[in-house]
């Protein structure tokens, strides 16, 4: 009742995975990932174990189909199960048990396995895999393309319901505390994976750092603008503002609607926060 797609990275040395599923909060069972370690998706009556059973394994320099051999070897229920595996070479494994329901499979290519169970047909893996393999860009956006793609050629044969993308990388998390460099979930929805990726838009928006391109001066037309823009939302009051008034209202804009991450030095903004207040 599940498809996923496990990646690797190995430029900027991320791994991931995304999942689609007729299941609520799929994102909650699926996924698991270790930066430098690999990433792992468990499924079909899926066992929870085998993420951090299979990160362990690898951790210690085993790879992903050695793991993978060494999971279901010692699961008296694993022609029940479906997992995909990358490990921290890149490495791709994929296993489906017997006893899956169909259609059931996996597909396995240059640093990716995807796989999937109570599917249309074998299109969905296909698609799956012909989108990653034909894409470039940030890992993340691969893995959703092809989980969009996998939708589009039949997805789950029961419907959709929630989706999730997880992909780790060695302090890529919020500050650099952790490795959660992308980590989003759709809970219950009746097109996930559409709002998934207006999801990871959104968390782009907040998160991404900004683009050289994208830094304006605050003058001329844009400044008309963003004033219009702050006197609208409330943040001016007054019919004129001067600049240091204009300056405060924006850095008191930008830290009510978390965009901290795209403040610039005084006198400066970036054209995508404009391009948001645009739309609020």
């Amino acid at each position: 009742m599940t498809y996923s797609i496990a990646g690797f990275d190995p430029k900027e040395k991320e791994w991931g995975i995304a999942v689609q599923s007729k299941f609520l909060g799929v994102g909650a069972v699926v996924p698991w990932a270790k930066a430098g370690v690999g990433a792992v998706a468990t499924q079909s009556y899926a066992n929870t174990a085998y993420g951090p059973l299979a990160l362990a394994a690898m951790e210690n320099g085993i790879s992903a189909e050695e793991a993978l051999n060494d999971l279901i070897s010692h699961d008296p229920d694993r022609e029940m199960r479906q997992v995909g595996l990358i490990d921290a070479k890149g490495n791709p494994a994929t296993y489906t048990g017997s006893q899956c329901y169909d259609w059931a499979g996996g597909i396995t290519g240059p640093h990716f396995a995807a796989q999937g169970n109570i599917l249309v047909d074998e299109k969905t893996v296909q698609a799956m895999a012909d989108s990653f393999l034909n894409s470039e860009g940030p890992l993340a956006e691969r893995l959703l393309h092809a989980l969009h793609a996998g939708q589009e050629a039949g997805g789950d044969s029961r419907g959709q319901q929630s989706a999730a993308i997880l992909v780790v990388k060695e302090q890529g998390g919020y500050g650099g505390y952790n490795d959660r460099f992308v980590d989003l979930r759709v809970e219950d929805h009746p097109e996930p994976i559409t709002e998934l990726i207006r999801i990871y838009n959104l968390h782009q928006l907040y998160f991404a750092p900004s683009k050289a391109e994208n830094i304006m001066n605050i003058e001329g037309e844009i400044k008309t603008e963003l004033t219009q823009h702050l006197k609208r939302l409330n943040y001016i009051k007054e019919d004129a503002v001067n600049d240091e008034q204009l300056q405060k209202a924006f850095t008191a804009y930008l830290h009510t609607e978390n965009f901290e991450g795209r403040e610039q030095p005084e006198g400066k903004l970036d054209m995508e926060v404009l391009a948001f207040m645009r739309k609020s």
